[in-house]
């Protein structure tokens, strides 16, 4: 189970959204390089980073921001917000982001999708965001008719290295991770899925390790790691000594 902690870009700046909302946008650091920095020192070993305004108008709108975060952290770092085409994809792999996240032009074009899995393999992943049910787009303005069952199983053969499910009615109000709807993704397809949306305690990382959560590869937080709700290193020990106990079982 991996802890994936969120820094969600706008102007620059690290910010936390409620539902989705650019208006309800809550900044929590100026410097998204230190951010970066204090999250691998408190021990987590990935970043979940989001360019929130290449989400909205379809390309990549801060990057300086994502230039600092690299250069300030040694952790694979994966990016999802307005990479829409192969050069984009090109263009943050060799820049040292490890995947990349596709998520309206994986509704928009899943061929793309395809051919980018076949040209950067392990290295795409697929950001499946939904609200009462239905995929949404274009940084979550509008939805689409697909549902996210159908959209995973398009892609089911193309190499995607893992899925990052949404629950938007969830994100960034605490409400607790929409396990049910991650859990049915997650058995209808072989890709690995990622939880996202809602994370606000311990209690929440606690469910994520029972036996039936174990098929996911992991979940993102944000705004619980940065108003102190989650403890970092309480989370980190109960994942840690979960994993422990699962390989002396073996």
């Amino acid at each position: 189970m991996i802890i994936f902690p969120a820094i969600d870009l706008k102007d620059g700046q690290c910010v936390r959204l409620k539902l989705g909302d650019m208006e309800q946008a809550t900044v929590f650091n100026n410097d998204p390089g230190d951010q970066a920095r204090r999250f691998q020192d408190q021990g987590f070993e990935w970043l979940h980073v989001v360019d929130l305004n290449g989400a909205f108008v379809g390309k990549s709108e801060n990057t300086a921001a994502v230039d600092s975060i690299l250069k300030n952290t040694t952790n694979p770092v994966q990016l999802g917000g307005g990479i829409r085409d192969l050069k984009g994809i090109e263009h943050w792999l060799e820049k040292g982001i490890t995947r990349v996240i596709l998520g309206t032009i994986a509704v928009r074009d899943p061929q793309l999708v395809r051919e980018a899995c076949k040209q950067f393999p392990g290295r795409v992943a697929v950001g499946i965001d939904a609200k009462g049910g239905k995929v949404a787009v274009e940084g979550w303005a509008e939805t689409s008719e697909l549902t996210t069952v159908d959209l995973a199983k398009q892609f089911e053969d193309a190499g995607v290295a893992a899925i990052i499910y949404t629950d938007i009615d969830r994100d960034g109000i605490l409400k607790g991770l929409n396990i049910p709807s991650t859990l049915e993704l997650a058995n209808a397809t072989s890709i690995p899925v990622i939880a996202s949306g809602g994370l606000a305690s311990i209690d929440d990382v606690k469910r994520l390790l029972e036996p039936d959560c174990t098929i996911l590869e992991g979940a993102i937080t944000g705004r619980a790691l940065y108003d102190g709700r989650l403890d970092p290193s309480e989370a980190l020990g109960l994942i840690a000594a979960a994993k422990a106990a699962g390989e002396k079982a073996c």
